[in-house]
């Protein structure tokens, strides 16, 4: 046999997976494609809500009165005027600011044109000292006050269970009905927070609310380059020299 059709012969192969390679493959190339569009529908998610808290923000300030009853107050502006409850404060632990330890102070808020009890984030304060809560104060007689309608609760902004009575009441989560059966007074569907300027605020450096539509279509592109390498690497791993028929061309060479 010449060198030449010895290499020809070496050259050969044929893909022939053996099952468990294909039993990988079949398993976590979909498994990896589905995660990729997974991540686009909520790229697509992100850039709607995104959408649609900027259109919230661009439109002036309202009077909570003038909000009609079936509107989507999300992340709008509100004005409302009205007095601060000095009793019924919660503080939401866990707020760090710069690596400093805080809470968030929330504050049941009287809207006196619209008669509606609101809880109101007055924004950060540190708590250095863990033994005893940190001391709150809180401005006497009429406000009037700015304010952000934040996403209702189990749409991004979850809040849920009070941890100990008393007050100002410490919790690390917030759920709406319990906050308004610790109140005592019917409150909004929704919570707000201070806009800068308004009187009473505290430190207001809201974090981001969510992982931007960008993040999600960088984990979709990875997850897309994870299924494409695992395709070429079964392709790869596929093919092996093909064997058949080399005794018999051996015997005729």
């Amino acid at each position: 046999m010449s060198p030449a059709s010895a290499e020809m012969r070496r050259a050969q192969r044929r893909f022939a997976p053996g099952w468990p390679l294909w039993l990988f493959t079949l398993l976590f190339l979909p498994l990896l494609i589905s995660l990729g569009f997974w991540q686009l529908d909520r790229a697509e998610q992100k850039r709607q809500l995104q959408a649609h808290s900027e259109q919230q923000r661009q439109q002036p300030a309202i009077a909570l009165v003038d909000l009609p009853p079936a509107a989507n107050p999300e992340w709008r502006a509100l004005r409302v005027t009205g007095e601060f409850d000095p009793r019924r404060i919660w503080l939401l632990d866990n707020r760090t600011r710069h690596g400093q330890a805080g809470v968030e102070v929330l504050q049941l808020f009287h809207d006196q044109p619209s008669g509606q009890h609101l809880i109101i984030n007055r924004g950060w304060l540190a708590w250095p000292d863990r033994r005893q809560l940190p001391s709150v104060p809180t401005p006497q007689g009429s406000l009037q006050l700015q304010v952000e309608v934040l996403p209702e609760p189990g749409k991004g902004f979850r809040l849920h269970g009070a941890e100990q009575p008393g007050w100002p009441r410490l919790i690390s989560h917030i759920d709406q009905p319990v906050l308004a059966a610790q109140a005592g007074v019917a409150l909004t569907d929704w919570t707000a927070r201070l806009q800068p300027g308004s009187p009473a605020a505290l430190r207001l450096e809201w974090p981001q609310q969510s992982m931007p539509a960008s993040k999600h279509t960088g984990y979709a592109v990875q997850w897309f380059a994870l299924a494409l390498a695992l395709l070429l690497l079964f392709i790869w791993a596929g093919c092996r020299p093909d064997s058949r028929g080399n005794n018999n061309n051996d015997e005729h060479d």
